[in-house]
Protein backbone atom coordinates (compact mmCIF):
# COMPACT_ATOMS: atom_id res chain seq x y z
CA UNK A 1 0.00 0.00 0.00
CA UNK A 2 1.18 3.67 -0.89
CA UNK A 3 1.53 5.91 1.95
CA UNK A 4 0.44 9.26 0.76
CA UNK A 5 2.64 12.13 1.60
CA UNK A 6 1.34 14.86 3.55
CA UNK A 7 1.04 18.00 1.84
CA UNK A 8 1.03 20.83 4.18
CA UNK A 9 -0.30 24.17 2.02
CA UNK A 10 -3.41 24.87 2.98
CA UNK A 11 -5.85 25.26 0.29
CA UNK A 12 -7.47 28.47 2.05
CA UNK A 13 -4.11 30.14 1.03
CA UNK A 14 -5.16 29.96 -2.18
CA UNK A 15 -8.97 31.78 -1.93
CA UNK A 16 -7.63 34.23 0.43
CA UNK A 17 -5.43 35.93 -2.30
CA UNK A 18 -4.61 36.34 -5.69
CA UNK A 19 -0.96 37.10 -5.56
CA UNK A 20 -0.26 34.19 -7.64
CA UNK A 21 -2.76 34.34 -9.85
CA UNK A 22 -0.34 35.74 -12.78
CA UNK A 23 0.80 31.70 -12.64
CA UNK A 24 -2.06 30.87 -14.83
CA UNK A 25 -1.43 33.54 -17.63
CA UNK A 26 2.05 31.97 -18.17
CA UNK A 27 0.34 28.68 -19.47
CA UNK A 28 -2.25 30.52 -21.68
CA UNK A 29 -0.29 30.14 -24.61
CA UNK A 30 0.43 26.35 -24.46
CA UNK A 31 -3.46 26.00 -23.85
CA UNK A 32 -3.82 28.08 -27.16
CA UNK A 33 -1.07 25.42 -28.92
CA UNK A 34 -3.08 22.23 -28.01
CA UNK A 35 -6.06 23.89 -29.05
CA UNK A 36 -4.72 24.47 -32.76
CA UNK A 37 -4.58 20.62 -32.52
CA UNK A 38 -7.63 17.74 -31.92
CA UNK A 39 -7.99 16.32 -28.59
CA UNK A 40 -8.13 17.00 -25.09
CA UNK A 41 -5.95 18.52 -22.17
CA UNK A 42 -6.28 17.68 -18.56
CA UNK A 43 -4.75 19.94 -15.81
CA UNK A 44 -4.90 17.70 -12.73
CA UNK A 45 -2.93 17.80 -8.49
CA UNK A 46 -2.70 14.44 -6.60
CA UNK A 47 0.41 13.32 -6.69
CA UNK A 48 1.87 15.30 -4.10
CA UNK A 49 -1.20 13.52 -1.86
CA UNK A 50 -1.25 9.98 -3.84
CA UNK A 51 2.28 9.13 -4.97
CA UNK A 52 1.04 6.64 -8.34
CA UNK A 53 -1.48 8.85 -9.22
CA UNK A 54 0.80 9.87 -12.36
CA UNK A 55 1.32 6.55 -13.51
CA UNK A 56 -2.15 6.04 -13.08
CA UNK A 57 -3.11 9.05 -15.69
CA UNK A 58 -0.22 8.52 -17.66
CA UNK A 59 -1.28 4.83 -18.36
CA UNK A 60 -4.93 5.94 -18.91
CA UNK A 61 -4.13 8.14 -21.32
CA UNK A 62 -1.84 5.35 -22.82
CA UNK A 63 -5.11 3.53 -23.24
CA UNK A 64 -7.28 5.89 -24.59
CA UNK A 65 -7.63 5.48 -27.94
CA UNK A 66 -10.64 7.81 -29.02
CA UNK A 67 -8.71 11.06 -29.23
CA UNK A 68 -5.31 12.38 -27.77
CA UNK A 69 -5.10 13.86 -24.27
CA UNK A 70 -2.05 16.07 -22.93
CA UNK A 71 -2.02 16.12 -19.05
CA UNK A 72 -0.14 19.25 -16.93
CA UNK A 73 0.37 18.14 -13.11
CA UNK A 74 -0.02 21.25 -11.49
CA UNK A 75 1.44 22.62 -8.23
CA UNK A 76 -0.27 23.04 -5.07
CA UNK A 77 -0.23 26.50 -4.43
CA UNK A 78 -1.89 27.41 -7.89
CA UNK A 79 -4.60 24.68 -8.90
CA UNK A 80 -6.92 27.18 -8.54
CA UNK A 81 -5.58 30.66 -9.21
CA UNK A 82 -3.80 29.14 -12.59
CA UNK A 83 -7.10 27.62 -13.54
CA UNK A 84 -9.48 30.60 -13.22
CA UNK A 85 -6.71 32.54 -14.85
CA UNK A 86 -6.67 30.58 -17.48
CA UNK A 87 -10.53 30.56 -17.92
CA UNK A 88 -10.96 34.10 -17.47
CA UNK A 89 -8.60 34.16 -20.54
CA UNK A 90 -10.99 31.69 -22.33
CA UNK A 91 -7.49 29.43 -22.13
CA UNK A 92 -8.36 26.58 -19.32
CA UNK A 93 -8.36 23.29 -19.91
CA UNK A 94 -11.19 20.83 -20.90
CA UNK A 95 -10.55 18.96 -17.90
CA UNK A 96 -9.33 20.26 -14.81
CA UNK A 97 -8.80 18.54 -11.01
CA UNK A 98 -11.15 20.24 -8.70
CA UNK A 99 -11.32 20.38 -4.61
CA UNK A 100 -14.26 19.88 -2.76
CA UNK A 101 -17.51 22.48 -1.77
CA UNK A 102 -15.93 26.32 -2.01
CA UNK A 103 -12.76 25.36 -3.70
CA UNK A 104 -14.24 24.70 -7.13
CA UNK A 105 -17.88 26.40 -6.45
CA UNK A 106 -16.44 29.55 -6.29
CA UNK A 107 -15.40 29.16 -10.31
CA UNK A 108 -19.20 27.45 -10.99
CA UNK A 109 -20.39 31.13 -9.75
CA UNK A 110 -17.50 32.33 -12.09
CA UNK A 111 -18.96 30.27 -15.23
CA UNK A 112 -15.78 28.47 -15.33
CA UNK A 113 -17.25 24.71 -14.74
CA UNK A 114 -20.23 23.33 -17.17
CA UNK A 115 -22.41 21.10 -15.37
CA UNK A 116 -21.62 17.33 -15.65
CA UNK A 117 -25.41 16.48 -15.65
CA UNK A 118 -26.54 16.51 -19.64
CA UNK A 119 -22.60 15.83 -20.41
CA UNK A 120 -21.49 12.25 -18.26
CA UNK A 121 -24.40 9.21 -17.82
CA UNK A 122 -26.14 9.91 -14.80
CA UNK A 123 -25.62 6.16 -13.37
CA UNK A 124 -21.72 7.71 -13.62
CA UNK A 125 -22.11 10.52 -11.62
CA UNK A 126 -24.03 8.91 -8.97
CA UNK A 127 -21.63 5.64 -8.80
CA UNK A 128 -18.48 8.92 -8.33
CA UNK A 129 -20.42 9.62 -5.17
CA UNK A 130 -19.02 13.68 -6.09
CA UNK A 131 -20.51 14.89 -2.80
CA UNK A 132 -23.66 17.22 -2.23
CA UNK A 133 -20.92 20.13 -1.87
CA UNK A 134 -20.48 19.68 -5.68
CA UNK A 135 -24.17 20.50 -6.42
CA UNK A 136 -25.53 24.73 -7.20
CA UNK A 137 -28.65 25.27 -8.77
CA UNK A 138 -29.79 22.28 -9.07
CA UNK A 139 -26.85 21.37 -11.19
CA UNK A 140 -23.55 18.95 -10.08
CA UNK A 141 -20.21 20.16 -11.20
CA UNK A 142 -17.77 17.46 -10.60
CA UNK A 143 -16.79 13.77 -10.46
CA UNK A 144 -15.72 11.98 -7.63
CA UNK A 145 -12.03 10.70 -8.29
CA UNK A 146 -10.79 9.42 -4.70
CA UNK A 147 -12.05 9.61 -1.36
CA UNK A 148 -10.70 11.09 1.37
CA UNK A 149 -12.77 9.13 4.49
CA UNK A 150 -12.12 11.12 7.81
CA UNK A 151 -12.41 9.28 11.22
CA UNK A 152 -11.06 9.17 14.64
CA UNK A 153 -8.70 6.17 15.47
CA UNK A 154 -7.28 4.80 18.66
CA UNK A 155 -4.96 2.45 19.70
CA UNK A 156 -5.97 -1.13 20.61
CA UNK A 157 -3.19 -2.04 23.18
CA UNK A 158 -3.85 0.78 25.15
CA UNK A 159 -7.42 0.17 24.97
CA UNK A 160 -6.70 -3.40 26.27
CA UNK A 161 -4.06 -2.07 28.95
CA UNK A 162 -6.37 0.50 30.29
CA UNK A 163 -9.54 -1.97 30.59
CA UNK A 164 -11.50 -1.01 27.63
CA UNK A 165 -12.61 -3.05 25.03
CA UNK A 166 -10.94 -2.49 22.08
CA UNK A 167 -13.60 -3.40 19.44
CA UNK A 168 -16.02 -1.59 20.81
CA UNK A 169 -14.57 2.29 21.09
CA UNK A 170 -17.12 4.67 22.98
CA UNK A 171 -19.84 5.73 21.03
CA UNK A 172 -21.38 8.55 23.07
CA UNK A 173 -19.39 11.47 24.70
CA UNK A 174 -20.13 10.39 28.10
CA UNK A 175 -18.51 6.80 26.91
CA UNK A 176 -15.03 8.84 25.57
CA UNK A 177 -15.25 10.36 28.89
CA UNK A 178 -15.14 7.14 30.80
CA UNK A 179 -12.42 5.90 28.12
CA UNK A 180 -10.72 8.27 28.17
CA UNK A 181 -10.33 8.73 32.04
CA UNK A 182 -9.32 4.84 31.58
CA UNK A 183 -6.56 5.77 29.73
CA UNK A 184 -5.34 8.44 31.58
CA UNK A 185 -5.49 6.46 34.87
CA UNK A 186 -3.92 3.74 32.72
CA UNK A 187 -0.05 6.23 32.23
CA UNK A 188 -0.85 7.26 29.08
CA UNK A 189 -2.53 10.96 27.16
CA UNK A 190 -6.00 9.48 27.03
CA UNK A 191 -7.08 12.06 23.80
CA UNK A 192 -5.21 14.61 21.29
CA UNK A 193 -2.92 15.09 18.45
CA UNK A 194 -0.94 17.78 16.97
CA UNK A 195 -2.29 21.06 16.73
CA UNK A 196 0.37 24.03 15.82
CA UNK A 197 -0.09 24.28 12.10
CA UNK A 198 -3.82 24.26 12.61
CA UNK A 199 -5.22 21.37 10.93
CA UNK A 200 -6.37 19.45 13.83
CA UNK A 201 -8.76 22.36 14.71
CA UNK A 202 -10.55 22.33 11.14
CA UNK A 203 -10.59 18.55 11.47
CA UNK A 204 -12.20 18.65 14.91
CA UNK A 205 -15.21 21.25 13.57
CA UNK A 206 -15.45 18.67 10.63
CA UNK A 207 -16.78 16.08 12.94
CA UNK A 208 -18.09 17.89 16.22
CA UNK A 209 -19.37 21.27 14.55
CA UNK A 210 -21.78 18.82 11.98
CA UNK A 211 -23.49 17.02 15.17
CA UNK A 212 -25.74 20.30 15.94
CA UNK A 213 -26.71 20.52 12.35
CA UNK A 214 -29.62 19.07 10.47
CA UNK A 215 -28.45 20.14 7.01
CA UNK A 216 -25.58 21.51 5.32
CA UNK A 217 -27.44 24.56 4.45
CA UNK A 218 -27.77 24.63 7.97
CA UNK A 219 -23.77 25.56 8.14
CA UNK A 220 -24.21 28.24 5.11
CA UNK A 221 -26.50 30.15 7.71
CA UNK A 222 -23.71 30.68 9.94
CA UNK A 223 -21.91 32.76 7.65
CA UNK A 224 -24.79 34.82 5.76
CA UNK A 225 -26.51 36.12 9.04
CA UNK A 226 -29.70 33.39 9.57
CA UNK A 227 -27.69 31.66 12.34
CA UNK A 228 -25.30 32.82 14.89
CA UNK A 229 -22.65 30.99 16.37
CA UNK A 230 -23.13 32.91 19.83
CA UNK A 231 -26.36 30.37 19.94
CA UNK A 232 -24.79 27.25 22.08
CA UNK A 233 -26.28 24.95 19.45
CA UNK A 234 -23.32 26.34 17.30
CA UNK A 235 -20.73 26.45 19.60
CA UNK A 236 -21.06 23.33 22.06
CA UNK A 237 -18.68 21.56 19.89
CA UNK A 238 -15.75 23.93 21.36
CA UNK A 239 -17.27 23.56 24.99
CA UNK A 240 -17.03 19.58 24.52
CA UNK A 241 -13.53 20.48 23.10
CA UNK A 242 -12.65 22.82 26.91
CA UNK A 243 -13.89 19.89 28.25
CA UNK A 244 -11.43 17.25 27.57
CA UNK A 245 -8.75 20.71 28.08
CA UNK A 246 -10.24 20.99 31.34
CA UNK A 247 -9.77 17.11 32.45
CA UNK A 248 -6.83 16.98 31.39
CA UNK A 249 -7.50 14.34 28.53
CA UNK A 250 -5.53 16.18 25.85
CA UNK A 251 -2.10 15.44 25.47
CA UNK A 252 0.71 17.93 27.12
CA UNK A 253 2.25 18.35 23.91
CA UNK A 254 -0.54 19.60 21.70
CA UNK A 255 0.12 22.99 21.20
CA UNK A 256 4.25 22.01 20.08
CA UNK A 257 3.51 19.19 17.69
CA UNK A 258 1.78 19.63 13.96
CA UNK A 259 -1.36 17.42 12.73
CA UNK A 260 1.13 14.32 11.92
CA UNK A 261 3.36 13.82 13.88
CA UNK A 262 0.28 14.26 16.85
CA UNK A 263 -1.52 11.11 14.66
CA UNK A 264 2.20 9.17 15.01
CA UNK A 265 1.53 9.07 18.81
CA UNK A 266 -1.64 6.77 18.23
CA UNK A 267 0.51 4.27 16.21
CA UNK A 268 3.60 4.22 18.52
CA UNK A 269 1.20 3.62 21.68
CA UNK A 270 1.87 7.36 23.34
CA UNK A 271 -1.56 8.42 22.78
CA UNK A 272 -5.05 6.69 22.93
CA UNK A 273 -7.14 8.51 20.19
CA UNK A 274 -6.53 10.71 17.88
CA UNK A 275 -8.13 12.25 14.30
CA UNK A 276 -6.87 10.25 10.83
CA UNK A 277 -8.10 10.29 7.17
CA UNK A 278 -8.38 7.04 5.65
CA UNK A 279 -4.84 6.96 3.38
CA UNK A 280 -3.30 6.49 6.59
CA UNK A 281 -4.70 3.88 7.41
CA UNK A 282 -3.18 0.71 5.91
CA UNK A 283 0.34 1.63 6.83
CA UNK A 284 -0.47 2.57 10.61
CA UNK A 285 -2.33 -0.85 10.37
CA UNK A 286 0.53 -2.34 8.75
CA UNK A 287 2.93 -1.02 11.33
CA UNK A 288 1.29 -1.71 14.81
CA UNK A 289 0.10 -5.17 13.37
CA UNK A 290 -3.59 -4.25 12.98
CA UNK A 291 -3.60 -2.86 16.74
CA UNK A 292 -5.01 0.86 14.90
CA UNK A 293 -9.03 0.95 15.42
CA UNK A 294 -11.13 3.97 13.86
CA UNK A 295 -14.90 5.22 15.14
CA UNK A 296 -17.05 8.07 13.95
CA UNK A 297 -16.46 10.75 16.85
CA UNK A 298 -18.62 9.94 19.70
CA UNK A 299 -22.14 11.62 19.74
CA UNK A 300 -22.83 14.43 21.52
CA UNK A 301 -25.27 16.73 19.40
CA UNK A 302 -28.63 16.10 18.40
CA UNK A 303 -28.79 16.62 14.96
CA UNK A 304 -29.61 14.74 12.39
CA UNK A 305 -26.18 14.61 11.45
CA UNK A 306 -24.50 13.22 14.10
CA UNK A 307 -23.16 10.05 14.05
CA UNK A 308 -22.55 10.25 9.95
CA UNK A 309 -19.47 8.64 8.64
CA UNK A 310 -17.68 11.98 7.42
CA UNK A 311 -15.51 11.38 3.77
CA UNK A 312 -14.08 14.02 1.89
CA UNK A 313 -13.81 13.80 -1.77
CA UNK A 314 -11.47 14.90 -4.57
CA UNK A 315 -12.84 15.68 -8.17
CA UNK A 316 -12.79 16.22 -11.99
CA UNK A 317 -14.65 18.64 -13.82
CA UNK A 318 -15.39 19.96 -17.35
CA UNK A 319 -14.55 23.72 -18.08
CA UNK A 320 -16.74 26.37 -19.80
CA UNK A 321 -13.90 26.37 -22.53
CA UNK A 322 -14.10 22.96 -23.24
CA UNK A 323 -14.04 22.98 -27.45
CA UNK A 324 -16.02 19.43 -27.01
CA UNK A 325 -17.43 19.39 -23.78
CA UNK A 326 -18.43 15.48 -25.00
CA UNK A 327 -15.28 14.55 -25.43
CA UNK A 328 -14.14 15.18 -22.52
CA UNK A 329 -17.31 13.65 -20.76
CA UNK A 330 -16.21 10.26 -22.23
CA UNK A 331 -12.71 10.79 -21.51
CA UNK A 332 -13.95 10.84 -17.77
CA UNK A 333 -16.59 8.06 -18.45
CA UNK A 334 -13.52 6.10 -19.32
CA UNK A 335 -11.76 6.70 -16.25
CA UNK A 336 -14.73 5.62 -14.44
CA UNK A 337 -15.05 1.80 -16.48
CA UNK A 338 -14.42 -1.32 -13.82
CA UNK A 339 -10.59 -1.75 -16.16
CA UNK A 340 -9.34 1.91 -15.04
CA UNK A 341 -11.26 1.20 -11.83
CA UNK A 342 -8.66 -1.34 -11.16
CA UNK A 343 -5.63 0.19 -12.44
CA UNK A 344 -6.25 2.88 -10.53
CA UNK A 345 -6.03 0.29 -7.01
CA UNK A 346 -3.10 -1.40 -9.00
CA UNK A 347 -0.78 2.13 -9.24
CA UNK A 348 -1.76 3.85 -6.03
CA UNK A 349 -2.99 1.43 -3.57
CA UNK A 350 -5.56 3.67 -2.94
CA UNK A 351 -9.32 3.50 -3.77
CA UNK A 352 -11.11 4.89 -6.45
CA UNK A 353 -14.13 6.71 -5.87
CA UNK A 354 -16.59 4.64 -7.14
CA UNK A 355 -19.29 2.53 -5.98
CA UNK A 356 -18.89 -0.22 -8.54
CA UNK A 357 -15.12 -0.56 -7.83
CA UNK A 358 -14.40 -4.59 -6.78
CA UNK A 359 -12.64 -4.72 -3.46
CA UNK A 360 -12.43 -8.08 -3.63
CA UNK A 361 -9.14 -7.17 -4.49
CA UNK A 362 -8.21 -5.08 -0.92
CA UNK A 363 -6.27 -7.95 0.54
CA UNK A 364 -6.47 -5.54 3.83
CA UNK A 365 -9.25 -6.28 6.24
CA UNK A 366 -9.15 -3.10 7.82
CA UNK A 367 -9.34 -1.01 4.35
CA UNK A 368 -12.00 -3.09 2.77
CA UNK A 369 -14.36 -2.77 6.04
CA UNK A 370 -13.05 1.10 6.62
CA UNK A 371 -14.46 1.06 2.38
CA UNK A 372 -17.31 -0.30 3.05
CA UNK A 373 -19.03 1.77 6.22
CA UNK A 374 -17.59 4.97 5.25
CA UNK A 375 -17.80 5.02 1.11
CA UNK A 376 -20.29 2.74 0.46
CA UNK A 377 -22.13 3.18 3.43
CA UNK A 378 -24.62 6.60 4.11
CA UNK A 379 -22.35 9.05 4.61
CA UNK A 380 -21.59 13.37 4.85
CA UNK A 381 -18.92 15.13 3.76
CA UNK A 382 -16.44 17.96 5.08
CA UNK A 383 -18.48 20.87 6.17
CA UNK A 384 -15.44 23.04 6.84
CA UNK A 385 -15.19 22.91 2.86
CA UNK A 386 -18.28 25.41 2.64
CA UNK A 387 -16.27 28.08 4.71
CA UNK A 388 -14.80 31.02 4.14
CA UNK A 389 -11.51 31.57 3.51
CA UNK A 390 -11.45 34.61 5.66
CA UNK A 391 -13.29 32.58 8.57
CA UNK A 392 -11.39 29.20 8.32
CA UNK A 393 -7.86 31.50 8.67
CA UNK A 394 -9.62 33.92 11.86
CA UNK A 395 -12.14 31.75 13.25
CA UNK A 396 -11.42 27.34 12.53
CA UNK A 397 -7.48 27.79 12.98
CA UNK A 398 -7.14 29.76 15.86
CA UNK A 399 -10.50 28.74 17.64
CA UNK A 400 -9.53 25.08 18.63
CA UNK A 401 -5.42 26.20 19.35
CA UNK A 402 -6.72 28.56 21.81
CA UNK A 403 -9.20 26.33 23.70
CA UNK A 404 -6.40 23.87 23.50
CA UNK A 405 -4.06 26.37 25.41
CA UNK A 406 -5.78 27.44 27.78
CA UNK A 407 -6.85 30.88 26.37
CA UNK A 408 -10.52 31.17 25.73
CA UNK A 409 -13.25 29.01 26.66
CA UNK A 410 -15.50 26.97 24.20
CA UNK A 411 -18.37 29.65 24.57
CA UNK A 412 -15.51 32.13 23.99
CA UNK A 413 -15.00 30.50 20.73
CA UNK A 414 -18.43 30.95 19.74
CA UNK A 415 -18.45 35.08 20.20
CA UNK A 416 -14.89 34.81 18.09
CA UNK A 417 -16.26 32.56 14.97
CA UNK A 418 -19.77 35.06 15.09
CA UNK A 419 -17.58 38.16 15.00
CA UNK A 420 -15.80 36.74 11.90
CA UNK A 421 -18.59 35.76 9.95
CA UNK A 422 -20.43 39.29 10.51
CA UNK A 423 -16.91 41.30 9.08
CA UNK A 424 -16.69 38.44 6.27
CA UNK A 425 -20.59 39.44 5.59
CA UNK A 426 -20.08 43.06 5.41
CA UNK A 427 -16.90 42.95 3.24
CA UNK A 428 -18.52 40.26 0.63
CA UNK A 429 -21.95 41.12 -0.04
CA UNK A 430 -21.56 39.08 -3.58
CA UNK A 431 -20.79 36.16 -1.91
CA UNK A 432 -23.25 36.69 0.47
CA UNK A 433 -25.66 37.07 -1.92
CA UNK A 434 -24.12 33.25 -4.08
CA UNK A 435 -24.12 31.68 -0.66
CA UNK A 436 -27.36 32.15 0.09
CA UNK A 437 -28.53 30.34 -3.03
CA UNK A 438 -26.20 27.38 -2.17
CA UNK A 439 -27.70 27.28 1.65
CA UNK A 440 -30.76 27.34 -0.44
CA UNK A 441 -29.91 24.26 -2.25
CA UNK A 442 -27.88 22.16 0.55
CA UNK A 443 -31.04 22.90 2.55
CA UNK A 444 -33.16 20.31 0.13
CA UNK A 445 -30.43 17.73 0.32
Amino acid sequence: MTTPIDCRISRRDLILTSALAGAGAALGGARNAWAQQKGLDIWWWGEQELPGLQKFVDSSIAAYKDTTVKSMLQDTAVVISQFQTAAAAGNAPDIQYLWNGIYHMESVWLGYLKAMNGLVKDDIIKASKPTILSHFGGNIYRLGWYPLPMFWCYNKVLFEKAGLDPENPPKTWDELLTACDKLKSSGVDAIGGGIQDGYWSEWYISHSLVQNLDNFGEMVQLFIGDKDFRDPKYHEHWVKLEELKTKGFLNKDMSSLELYPGIDLVVAGKLGIGQTVGTRLPADSKATGGKIGYMVMPVFGKGKLAGMPLVDMQGLGISSNAEDPAAAAAFLEFLNSPERLKAFWDTTGWLPSNTTFDASVIADESVRTMWQKWGLAPNISNITNLVPGQWYERAAIPTGQKIVAGEISGEQAGELASDVAKEWREFNTDMVDNYRKWADDLAKM
